[in-house]
């Protein structure tokens, strides 16, 4: 900032609005300045030593590290069973287990299909017996995958269950 001396001995501080001030005034707010920082000095030291006499401080220190542990001791349990269940290979088997029912499903649909058509030809009069045997199978097929689907659900959070028991 510049100061500007006149032939009035002021000094003009700019601002938004220019003002002039005497050296005086500079002085005067100056000490204005120094005497307000004092008290505001003075008033943070007294709401420090309030803060600390209340205990907050430590209260709050306490509970930052509360959580903190907690969040580790969650992270912890996430990743053991996460290892757990890898090692067993859990996860593995499940995947595979639904990918050969599905596989297996998708082959009873084919097989059932062909078969439909082959006594289409061969035995028209047999051809509305063999469609509906055809929608059963479908059906039975849909039904298994279903079951198999719910078998895995309910297995995993079994085990997710007895793995949260034995942390606790």
């Amino acid at each position: 900032m510049e100061s500007i001396s006149s032939a009035d001995n002021s000094t003009r501080v700019p601002t938004a609005a220019t003002t002039t001030m005497s050296p005086e005034q500079v002085a005067q707010n100056i000490s204005d300045i120094a005497r307000r920082i004092r008290e505001e000095s003075a008033r943070m030291r007294e709401t420090v030593k309030v803060i600390r006499k209340s205990g907050a401080i430590e209260e709050l220190t306490d509970a930052v590290r509360e959580a903190a542990m907690a969040a580790r001791d969650t992270s912890r349990q996430i990743s053991e069973t996460a290892r757990v269940l890898k090692e067993r290979g859990v996860i593995r088997d499940t995947a595979t287990a639904v990918d050969e029912t599905a596989r297996t499903a998708i082959e009873t649909a084919q097989t059932v299909n062909v078969i439909s058509e082959e006594a289409r030809h061969a035995a028209p009069e047999s051809a509305a017996a063999i469609a509906k045997a055809s929608e059963t199978a479908k059906e039975r097929a849909r039904v298994a995958a279903e079951r198999t689907k719910e078998a895995v659900r309910e297995t995993t959070e079994k085990a997710k269950r007895k793995l949260k028991k034995g942390k606790k």
